[in-house]
Order: C-alpha cells, then sequence, then structure tokens
C-alpha cells in the first residue's frame, strides 16, 4: 500500500503534522539532514519542495528560500540525486510539492517514473488543473504509485469539492485562506465555518490544512474538525535562525 494511504489509516483519531521545506535550503545538501531530523522528531509527513522562480501562492519567506536554493544551484536531478537512497533512512510518507513547469520540463513520465524509483510516495502541483490531471497525467500517476493532492479554497464551490474528493486517493489540501502561504495571524470565524462545513460534507478524503499554521494554538485551530495540518513559512523561518539544529525543539513545541 502507498505509504500515505497507510499512514492516514494508522491511527484515524490522530491529528497528522506534515512539514513544507524548500529541497536546497538553507544549504544545497541540506535535504537529507532535514528529512533524519523530522523523521526522528516524529513527523507524519514531509512535503519537499522543490524551488521554482515564479512560485505563485507562495508568500515572502518560501519565496526567499526559492531563490536562495536556486541560487545554491537546487535542480530537479540534484534533489533526484540526493533523494536516490533515501528509503535506506526514512520511512514516513514523502511527497513533491512543486509546480507544473520544472515537471513538464523534465518530462512528467520521466520525473514521475524517477519519483517511484526513489521512493516518493505522492505529489503536490498546485497549478495543475484537476481536468488536465484526469485528461493526460492520472495513467502515468496510476502507473507509479504517485497519489496526486488537490487543493481547495474557502471559495471553492461544493461541487468542486466533491469532484476533488472523487478524484484524489490520499487526503485533501485544504487552504485555510485565499491569500499567499505564511500571512495568516490565527485563524478567525470565517476560517473556523469553512473548516466546519468542509468537515461535515461526508468526503470520502481525509483534510489536512495548509497555510497560516505556525505554533501549537493553530495546529490545534486547525485539527480541531480535520484530520492534519501542514507547516511550511513557520518552518522555513525555524531553519533560517537555526539550521537544522532546532528542528525537534520546533516539532516539540507544536504538539
Amino acid at each position: 500500500m502507498n505509504r500515505i494511504k497507510e499512514k492516514l489509516q494508522e491511527n484515524p483519531s490522530k491529528k497528522l503534522l506534515s512539514i513544507y521545506f524548500t529541497a536546497g535550503y538553507p544549504e544545497p545538501e541540506d535535504t537529507v539532514t532535514i528529512l533524519k531530523e523530522l523523521q526522528g522528531s516524529g513527523v507524519d509527513m514531509v512535503e519537499i519542495g522543490l524551488p521554482f522562480s515564479d512560485p505563485l501562492a507562495d508568500g515572502p519567506v518560501i519565496q526567499r528560500s526559492s531563490e536562495a536554493a536556486l541560487k545554491n544551484g537546487m535542480t530537479t536531478n540534484k534533489l533526484f540525486s540526493q533523494l536516490e537512497n533515501i528509503r535506506e533512512s526514512i520511512d514516513i510518507p514523502l511527497l513533491i510539492m512543486g509546480y507544473f513547469n520544472p515537471i513538464l520540463q523534465h518530462g512528467v513520465e520521466k520525473f514521475c517514473r524517477k519519483c517511484s524509483e526513489i521512493g516518493i510516495d505522492g505529489l503536490i502541483v498546485p497549478d495543475l488543473p484537476l481536468e488536465e490531471y484526469e485528461l493526460q497525467y492520472k495513467e502515468i500517476f496510476q502507473q507509479y504509485d504517485l497519489l496526486p493532492v488537490f487543493l481547495i479554497t474557502p471559495q471553492t464551490s461544493e461541487a468542486r469539492i466533491r469532484e476533488i474528493d472523487r478524484a484524489s486517493e490520499g487526503f485533501i489540501y485544504m487552504v485555510s485562506t485565499a491569500a499567499v502561504t505564511g500571512g495568516t495571524k490565527g485563524f478567525g470565524d470565517e476560517q473556523k465555518e469553512y473548516f466546519t462545513r468542509v468537515s461535515k460534507m461526508g468526503l470520502k478524503n481525509p483534510l489536512i490544512v495548509g497555510f497560516g499554521i505556525k505554533d501549537a494554538t493553530s495546529f490545534e485551530q486547525a485539527t480541531e474538525v480535520t484530520n492534519g495540518a501542514i507547516i511550511g513559512s513557520a518552518f522555513i523561518k525555524k531553519l533560517t535562525d537555526s539550521g537544522s539544529s532546532g528542528i525537534t525543539d520546533f516539532i516539540n513545541s507544536i504538539r
């Protein structure tokens, strides 16, 4: 079974913590060190960000980390090289999160095949529309056992959410706000209503909230009626301040 599915079924009552970081940041060879520290700290899943020069949904913290990673020489091939033997030491689910342009440039099937070979479990591609995925790439994803993860926002219609739920096999990435990453200061009534509304839809896929989770309080708020949360910008800030040495303390402060 795909590791994401296994993790989601392992303990349905557990609130999952997923961490996002940008490959090649702060230093070009930090990727494996960070993954080992995160697994040792008890994180449930990790999203490895493939840096891109025009990250539309990312706020300033992640944008700066992408710019730095690209200056550090991070490329798709370099990331694959770093992850070549990652399954010898890492057994938690790993996803690659990135924009479609670098994947297309690499060759979609070639990219997916390599992901499968090194043990990647899913892909989050925010600018790959559901219809395009189903028409052109679904068979490739399935061939290489890569789960697609689609995003919903507070503005996504109920009909569209149900379409995404039907097409998904792992979890739904529930964007907490229409703003970019890293900009939310806690969750207000509007967001809590959104979490509750979608959680009551009876979807087949778990809901994992992203954008705006930065500490124990926001993690608790985000997971009150959902299945987990993703921390990105706050974690990258921690890496910027203290490198990989501060990872365990940061994760312990969340839950």
